[in-house]
């Protein structure tokens, strides 16, 4: 037979065992709310390690507001743990009530914050996906500029291994130095982008450098052979420059005054020329011999200007006096050859019309007048020549630049 005492007993085992289910529901919650915020936690220093935009940091004060709240309700649960022992053996039936009633309490504060704190992460999405986007170039831009920093040291051994000094890539590739160190020093202290662009800035000039050290023995081939082959080069141009002064002789022998004063310096000045160029050799054949690879390509350039220059001057010494032998022979050849162009422009400007446009038949009618009055220039006793060749050229070009006028109007179907 059940005893009053007994039923009530019942009782108390009844709301203990509410109480106990209370206080471990909070348990669970208190420890999802904890994960959570972890896990939230990593997502803000993730955000914050690369993000200083208005809404990362906007982002960042949120969760503090939000940590707050979290350690509030968390406090919360941790006092009413401590204010009820459901385990004595003493709990009565008031006690286990209030126990369970804040339990519950505290349990349902635990969730409501986790729910805001799961819609707050749920919003960092776009801003979290953005810094690990960022996080991922890391690693590799790391790994790559330390590889492209033992690429290069590599080479420049190769290169000295050679005989070949390379003390400026050295002196380059020691001045990345520092930036190894605050490459890796890391992105925590200084910044996710700063250590990525760092990582990048150090890869290409370690590149360029390698790249340089590479081409070094091959660069000091190219070098050595440019110096035989510009050293030939001046010593045939200076033969050459030699024999503008008979060319010279027989201009004036044969033409007047005007078809070869201005070529009267070229033999001086190509002698300069010649004698400017073999010491600017001299002077790259010692950069060389002292591995200043970029004086010495800068000097073999002036070398080779220098005979450019006298190549020019020469070469047209020795075509003047071609040309004016032509047209002294058969000035008509060069009068038909000019006819020809201008009466060719004149066929396009007529074509498809009755009257040409006037801003085409004028500089022809122009070339035309101009022409014979060239002509009539070699009738003197001592013709210029040379006027008369530059006058011609100069009514060809006039010709062709009409020619030229034409097509670009057709073209554009005016």
């Amino acid at each position: 037979m059940t005893t009053a005492r007994s039923w009530w007993r019942r009782g108390d085992d009844n709301l203990r065992a509410e109480a106990q289910a209370a206080k471990d529901a909070a348990a669970q919650a208190f420890y999802e709310l904890d994960t959570a915020q972890r896990d939230l936690e990593i997502s803000i220093e993730t955000i914050a390690a690369v993000d200083d935009s208005p809404e990362a940091r906007r982002a960042l004060g949120s969760f503090r507001a939000l940590g707050e709240r979290i350690d509030q309700v968390s406090a919360a649960y941790i006092a009413t743990v401590d204010a009820h022992d459901i385990d004595r053996d003493e709990l009565d039936h008031t006690a286990a009530s209030r126990a369970r009633a804040e339990l519950t309490r505290a349990k349902d504060e635990l969730v409501n914050v986790k729910g805001e704190l799961e819609r707050f992460q749920s919003s960092l999405t776009p801003l979290l996906g953005k810094a690990e986007t960022q996080l991922a170039r890391l690693a590799p831009a790391r790994e790559r500029a330390k590889q492209s920093l033992l690429a290069a040291s590599n080479a420049l051994d190769a290169a000295r291994a050679a005989g070949l000094k390379a003390d400026d890539l050295a002196a380059r590739l020691a001045a990345l130095a520092p930036e190894l160190t605050r490459l890796n020093e890391g992105a925590s202290k200084h910044g996710v982008q700063q250590t990525v662009q760092r990582a990048d800035e150090m890869r290409r000039e370690a590149e360029a450098v390698r790249a340089e050290a590479e081409r070094l023995p091959e660069r000091a081939q190219e070098i050595d052979k440019r110096l035989v082959s510009l050293r030939t080069r001046v010593q045939a141009l200076g033969t050459r420059a030699e024999g503008v002064t008979p060319v010279l002789s027989e201009l004036r022998r044969g033409f007047s005054a005007a078809c070869w004063q201005d070529l009267q310096q070229v033999p001086e000045q190509a002698a300069q020329a010649v004698r400017q160029a073999e010491s600017a050799l001299a002077e790259a054949r010692a950069a060389r011999d002292g591995q200043r690879w970029a004086d010495a390509t800068a000097r073999l350039a002036t070398v080779r200007a220098l005979m450019d220059d006298v190549d020019g001057a020469v070469g047209a010494a020795g075509d003047r006096l071609r040309r004016l032998k032509e047209v002294r022979k058969d000035p008509k050849a060069e009068v038909e050859k000019t006819r020809f162009v201008i009466r060719d422009a004149q066929r396009l400007a007529m074509q498809g019309r009755t009257t040409p446009e006037p801003r085409h038949a004028r500089p022809l009618d122009e070339a035309v007048a101009r022409l014979d009055s060239a002509l009539a220039g070699l009738e003197g006793r001592h013709p210029d020549y040379w006027a008369f060749l530059t006058e011609t050229a100069a009514v060809r070009e006039t010709a062709n630049r009409v020619v030229a006028n034409i097509r670009e109007e057709r073209a554009q179907g005016r």
